[in-house]
């Protein structure tokens, strides 16, 4: 099937169908959202926005009595919208009772997918949730998976718990995979103006997934299988995770060698066709592109096929805290002080500049790495994060970040470059800045005392 830019409605299917179609046009569908993190609320927050009465269920009770009061819990979202949509439009409610989804007509499904110790997928959410919809399933339902997952889970997974019940797929219900695409904290670049892929067990599920979609995205890209979806979320991901190896790798290669790689890469994306710009740090976080690697190899080795290539891209992005750590003990050891007395400062614990996301944070693996050198006098200063779980230890967040007590330090190390960091202030007071992201380049002065990761000094 060719890859088609807009679905046009079916004149012809099954009763259930044609009826949920008639709901979905005439906007008097219920639509239900599983799960209320960063994928689902912002999803919901679109429906209830719209009008479309939007039904949260979540397994955890402190997030469902914050959105039934009405109170926002999710950075990027807007929290007058969150109050109006509960309190004043009453379109988005929220409850822990799966019951609710025998009210809906459409179901998301928006649960983590983590991986286990030894990285292997973990989708007993999307079981525990497939499992909470099919004790409710009726007929004229349509269930959408957005988890990020491997080829394969919505057909072999998700499709046989919901037959259980005894009904049709594709005739008396409807199953899709439309793959979640949030960049937490990109403001440009939302749930509503996304494309967004989906791809259906039959066509009449790939029509209707269109259908529901486009009353909240502007454009809907439809593929022949949600396989394809499936793979295509991945693809995106692991591209990422390659490129960014690839800087990495040349990043720890300039430092040998004494070349800068961050010029080297100015210079390079001035090519205006064949060059996309990627930056070396200290790791990779968040949900996806540290865990997808790891979803397709899986599923790789069931077919007798090793991804090397992809896996290789993983393991170098996964050894970067372990050179930052050896970067700032070679700083520790130019000093006259020991690890266990040495004062350590790390300026960031997101994953990532101006949010308060901590999923899969190379900072805090930093941080851990460094307890279990034996570095015992460990700081952190973050605006967004306000704690953190250090193998047995919590560390706080200073609450302001002044001269006196970046002085303090030994080694400030700049893991998370959020922009409300006084650089400047960091880079006068600091013994020495370890710059893992290129937050000093616009630094007032010459500055001896920065460490820049891939400088090549």
């Amino acid at each position: 099937m060719a890859l088609r830019r807009v679905g046009r409605p079916r004149t012809t299917g099954s009763r259930s169908e044609q009826q949920l179609m008639s709901k979905i046009l005439d906007g008097s569908v219920t639509v239900g959202v599983v799960g209320l993190g960063y994928v689902g609320l912002p999803l919901a927050l679109e429906f209830a926005k719209e009008g479309i009465r939007t039904i949260g269920i979540d397994v955890s009770a402190e997030k469902v009595k914050s959105l039934s009061a009405g109170r926002n819990y999710i950075q990027d979202l807007n929290d007058d919208e969150i109050r109006y949509v509960v309190k004043e439009k009453k379109t988005l409610t929220a409850t822990l009772d799966f019951g609710a989804c025998a009210a809906c007509d459409v179901i998301y499904v928006c649960v983590p997918t983590p991986f286990t110790p030894n990285k292997d997928p973990d989708i007993s959410h999307i079981v525990h949730a497939t499992e909470g919809v099919a004790a409710h399933l009726r007929k004229g339902q349509l269930v959408i998976l957005k988890s990020t997952t491997f080829p394969g889970t919505t057909e072999k997974y998700v499709k046989p718990i919901l037959d259980r019940v005894g009904l049709a797929c594709g005739k008396d219900y409807f199953l899709a995979f439309s793959p979640e695409r949030i960049d937490p904290g990109n403001q440009v670049w939302t749930t509503k103006n996304t494309p967004v892929v989906v791809g259906g067990v039959s066509a009449a599920c790939t029509d209707l997934a269109i259908a529901i979609n486009r009353r909240i995205i502007a454009e809907v890209v439809p593929v022949s299988t949600p396989a394809v979806a499936e793979m295509e979320k991945l693809l995106e991901n692991i591209f990422r995770s390659v490129n960014i190896a690839l800087v990495n790798e040349l990043a720890q290669l300039c430092d040998r060698i004494g070349v800068n790689i961050w010029e080297v890469v100015e210079a390079a994306k001035t090519k205006p066709f064949g060059f996309m710009p990627f930056y070396p740090g200290p790791g990779i976080g968040g949900h996806c592109i540290l865990i997808d690697p790891y979803y397709l190899s899986w599923a790789a080795r069931e077919v007798d096929f090793v991804t090397n290539f992809i896996t290789l891209a993983a393991e170098v992005n996964e050894s970067m805290p372990f050179y930052v750590r050896s970067m700032i003990e070679r700083e520790i050891a130019r000093q006259p002080v020991t690890l266990k007395s040495a004062k350590v400062l790390l300026l960031g614990m997101a994953f990532k500049k101006d949010v308060d996301d901590l999923r899969h944070s190379p900072a805090l693996k930093v941080a851990e790495l460094l307890v279990e050198d034996g570095i015992e006098n460990i700081s952190y200063f973050d605006p967004y994060i306000p704690s953190v779980r250090v193998h047995d230890r919590t560390l706080t967040s200073r609450k302001n970040l002044t001269p006196a007590f970046v002085k303090r330090h030994d080694v400030v190390v700049i893991t998370t470059d959020h922009s409300t960091f006084d650089v400047d202030m960091i880079c006068q007071n600091a013994k020495v800045v370890i710059d893992t992201r290129n937050a000093t380049k616009n630094v007032k002065g010459p500055h001896r005392n920065i460490v820049l990761l891939g400088d090549g000094k």
